[in-house]
């Protein structure tokens, strides 16, 4: 079985996020996401619309997604990757390069984010600002 993880704070879920989980899922058989939790998001100056466990029962409801774990740190990767004995990490193309260093331990890949459509963008557009 291939598995394969992605991290995100998946807030305000929108069709952009399940385009990358979906496109995630068809690089291996089992999909860890690792979600952003509220004081990490506190971390990276962040501020989520809906709490950890909100945006944890909606992944948990979309198909592609296999299991959801917390983010708590930038550091985590590294061994979430051998703990959950990953065979490829999956970021959107935002990212690219950043997280080259995994490469020792998995394969790295970086998708096309969908482009017309962020939770930023949503925020922006209902008058809430860029805070997430």
């Amino acid at each position: 079985m291939k598995k394969v993880i992605t991290y995100g704070t998946f807030d305000l879920l929108h069709y952009g996020h399940i385009n990358i989980l979906k496109r995630a899922k068809q690089h291996g058989d089992f999909l860890v996401v690792a979600l952003s939790t509220d004081e990490f998001n506190a971390i990276k100056g962040k501020e989520s619309y809906f709490k950890y466990e909100e945006r944890k029962q909606l992944l948990n409801a979309i198909r592609y997604v296999d299991l959801v774990i917390p983010e708590e740190s930038w550091d985590q990767k590294a061994r979430d990757i051998q703990k959950y004995d990953i065979d490829c990490f999956v970021m959107g193309n935002d990212w690219e390069g950043k997280f080259d260093f995994l490469k020792k331990y998995t394969e790295v890949v970086y998708l096309p984010r969908t482009p017309e459509i962020s939770t930023s963008k949503i925020k922006d557009d209902l008058g809430f600002g860029s805070t997430g």
